[in-house]
This record gives C-alpha cells, sequence and structure tokens, in this order.
C-alpha cells in the first residue's frame, strides 16, 4: 500500500494531494484547493510570485511587440544578476501567463539547496517596485512536466489562462551571455579559493637566527 501511495503521489490518480501544486508550485484554487499542497522544507528551487509586470497587459499600453520584448529582457538580465548573488544558477523561467496564481512568477533552479535557502530568507524581506517580494521553496524539479506542451507551438486553446506554465522566452544570445559569464565568475571564484586553501596549508618561511660561528663562517675572505 505504502508503494502504491508513493507511486501516485502528485499525480492525477493521487486523491491526496494537488498534482497541479505538486507540478508547478501553484494552483488556482489557492487555499480553498480541495487536496493538499505539499511545501518543501528543500528545494533547489524558488517561486518568486507575481514578479514579472508585463507592460502589454495595461490597458493604456502603446508599446510595440518589439519594445515589450525588449522590456522583458531587460528584466530577464536584471532578475539574472540579482538572484545569481545567492548562488549558482541552473535554469530562470519567467511566466507569461495571465491567470491570478501564474502571472508574471519567475521560477530559479539552484545548483545547491542551500542556495535556494539563502536566496528566500533575503528575498523576502526585500521590497520591488514599492511592493514587498514574496518568495518560496518549490517543488518544482522538472520544468518539462511543468510547462504547457502546446505553448510552443501556439496551439494552447486556454491561452494565456492556461494552469500549465507558458515560458516567455528571451533571446538566445542573452541566456547564453548571461550564463557565459556565470560560469567565468565561478571559475575564477573557484580559483581564488583554491590558491587560499594553498596559501593556508603552506607554512610561513621565516629567517632562521644564525649562530655567530655561521655568520663568521660566511663572511667574504680578504
Amino acid at each position: 500500500m505504502a508503494e502504491h501511495l508513493a507511486s501516485i503521489f502528485g499525480t492525477e490518480k493521487d486523491k491526496v494531494h494537488c498534482s497541479f501544486y505538486h507540478k508547478i508550485g501553484s494552483c488556482r484554487h489557492g487555499d480553498r484547493c480541495s487536496r493538499r499542497h505539499v511545501k518543501p522544507t528543500y528545494s533547489q528551487t524558488i517561486l518568486v510570485s507575481n514578479m514579472y509586470k508585463n507592460p502589454s497587459l495595461k490597458p493604456d499600453c502603446t508599446l510595440s511587440d518589439e519594445e515589450i520584448q525588449r522590456d522583458f529582457e531587460d528584466f530577464y538580465e536584471d532578475m539574472f544578476l540579482e538572484l545569481a548573488k545567492y548562488g549558482e544558477i541552473e535554469e530562470l523561467k519567467i511566466c507569461d501567463n495571465v491567470g491570478d496564481h501564474l502571472l508574471g512568477n519567475v521560477y530559479v533552479k539552484y545548483h545547491k539547496e542551500d542556495d535556494a535557502q539563502r536566496a528566500v530568507d533575503s528575498l523576502n524581506s526585500r521590497y520591488y517596485g514599492g511592493l514587498p517580494v514574496w518568495a518560496e521553496l518549490s517543488p518544482v524539479t522538472d520544468f518539462r512536466e511543468a510547462c504547457c506542451r502546446q505553448y510552443d507551438t501556439s496551439e494552447c486553446n486556454r491561452g494565456g489562462y492556461c494552469n500549465f506554465m507558458h515560458i516567455r522566452k528571451p533571446a538566445r544570445s542573452l541566456v547564453r551571455g548571461l550564463f557565459d559569464g556565470q560560469s567565468l565568475t565561478l571559475r575564477e571564484m573557484r580559483r581564488v579559493q583554491r590558491e587560499n586553501r594553498r596559501a593556508r596549508r603552506t607554512p610561513s618561511r621565516t629567517p632562521s637566527p644564525r649562530s655567530p660561528h655561521a655568520r663568521r663562517s660566511r663572511s667574504p675572505d680578504y
């Protein structure tokens, strides 16, 4: 029985735990959901809720599609550089959904769980755009399961109200540049750490006092 429950945990067959929360870290029913939302006590992934403010959703928006994309890429770069301060980022995903539970959600998967926890602890004391930041550990581990499979081909009939993630994509050159820059920074940090460790292990060389006889024996002959 225990093995069966473990095998269906977080799936649609699980009648106790919410499969949507397990897959995407959020549920449109929120606290009113009839199934349990099991919040992780540790995870590589964090969710920063409702961070991205898509200007196209404003009724008075006059920006072109190109300007909206540039605005998004500026936001993506700012988020990456800020969130990378807490540790090595493996993935950064920003939702383009318009449903309240996914609107502007930012998901970050770190290389280490400790870095994810440190990011959550720090971000929850921060403000962005005059509003408090809300961050939490997320159960999402595989973004392929969390994303809408029809979104990439624009065939999703629910559009922005889909309950799966519609990920907005920045330019590949931007993503490559940010991750390459992170790799260079990490390599330099590791090089400095190795040098510091070697310096601590190497005993300091202080000149030993010499006897008067030794000094006389080393004096030059005239």
